[in-house]
């Protein structure tokens, strides 16, 4: 990532850089026209911070402007208003530059133009200009290099950035017609074996969707509103499994407001129907929970059904893929999903989500 810096830290590296540029050049000078170092490098000090700062000054105002007119320029956004201004810029300054900052240096030493010394020769006219020129050149490339790396970046984020959220469209379009086909399979069973109850999942699924098909559209909502989508469906699940399904949730009030992303915990719970409580004779209990560990949030979905025959994190079930898949466009590595067997005497299964602490 291309790192961003206060104005005093980015003042202190121009500088740093002006300073090292000039003694160097002062050196070079010193050696070719044989003035003085001490002399030299308070021309070249003077030379260079005034065709740095008008280079610096003219870089962030044209870049300023730019994004007036253009507020959707990279280049612009990275203060880099582009080599079309810059370079009939970078010629004025270091012509300005090199004569203000020799008036200045003779003020500075006390050296006259009549002392004899090559500084102020035609040779040195030539050299130092070509000197200016070159330097000034480089250091604004630099610049631009950077400039050009900083809009690279940004354009490959908001690739990514799309991308991911494209990816969390179509798992998303995919789980909501998954749970509505598995309620409308549970559906078909209980037509042909008990119409009256039937009757009543079909009042259920219809106001399940009128209540929660606008809220899933959202990319973030309360907790809370996750926990009431659960609830509806597990109301749904009551209606065709009647006692054999308990539910219970734990929902402390500071967690209420938390962000999730929705129909993050109904294919945990889902699964939790089809792979342990309907294949287990007697059914069970599906515990919802929710709870703070340091900076993550942590929801369990656990049942007492049929469990698992060994500890495993992957699984090839459609509800379990997608969770992880939305988690991992969502935070990265920073949210994890497990699924473990419950680890006290009623048995069954856990399914773990941890996800970074959102203020909501």
């Amino acid at each position: 990532m291309i790192p961003t810096y206060t104005l005093r830290q980015l003042l202190w590296r121009e500088l740093r850089i002006g300073i090292v540029l000039a003694v160097c050049i002062a050196f070079f000078m010193s050696v070719t026209l044989g003035n003085p170092f001490g002399i030299t490098l308070v021309y070249s000090l003077c030379i260079g911070a005034i065709i740095q700062g008008l280079i610096e000054a003219g870089r962030f105002g044209m870049a300023y402007r730019l994004r007036k007119r253009a507020p959707d320029n990279l280049g612009a956004q990275h203060n880099w208003p582009g080599w079309g201004v810059m370079g009939p810029w970078i010629v004025v300054s270091a012509v300005v530059g090199y004569f203000a900052g020799h008036s200045l240096g003779d003020l500075l030493t006390g050296v006259q133009r009549t002392s004899g010394l090559p500084l102020h020769g035609p040779r040195a006219l030539f050299l130092i200009l070509a000197v200016t020129f070159v330097v000034s050149i480089g250091c604004t490339y630099v610049f631009y290099a950077r400039g050009r790396m900083a809009a690279m970046e940004a354009r490959t984020q908001a690739a990514q950035r799309i991308a991911a959220e494209h990816q969390l469209k179509l798992v998303e379009s995919q789980l909501e017609p998954h749970m509505l086909f598995n309620t409308l399979a549970n559906l078909r069973v209980l037509i042909g074996t008990d119409p009256p109850r039937a009757q009543a999942m079909l009042d259920h699924l219809i106001a399940f969707l009128r209540a929660t098909l606008g809220a899933s559209r959202a990319s973030l909502h309360p907790l809370s509103a996750e926990f009431a989508r659960v609830a509806d469906y597990l109301d749904l699940m009551k209606v065709r499994m009647g006692d054999r399904l308990d539910a219970s949730f734990d929902l402390p009030p500071g967690l209420a407001d938390r962000p999730v992303p929705p129909l993050l915990l109904q294919p945990l719970v889902e699964n939790a129907i089809k792979h342990g409580l309907e294949p287990h004779v007697n059914g069970g209990r599906v515990s919802v929970s929710a709870r703070l560990d340091g900076a993550q949030l942590v929801l369990d979905v656990r049942d007492t059904g049929a469990g698992l025959n060994e500890p495993s994190v992957d699984s090839t079930r459609f509800g379990l893929q997608q969770v992880r898949e939305r988690l991992g466009a969502l935070y990265g590595a920073a949210a994890t999903l497990e699924l473990e067997p419950a680890a006290d005497a009623e048995g069954g299964t856990l399914a773990t989500v941890r996800i970074p602490v959102t203020t909501p």
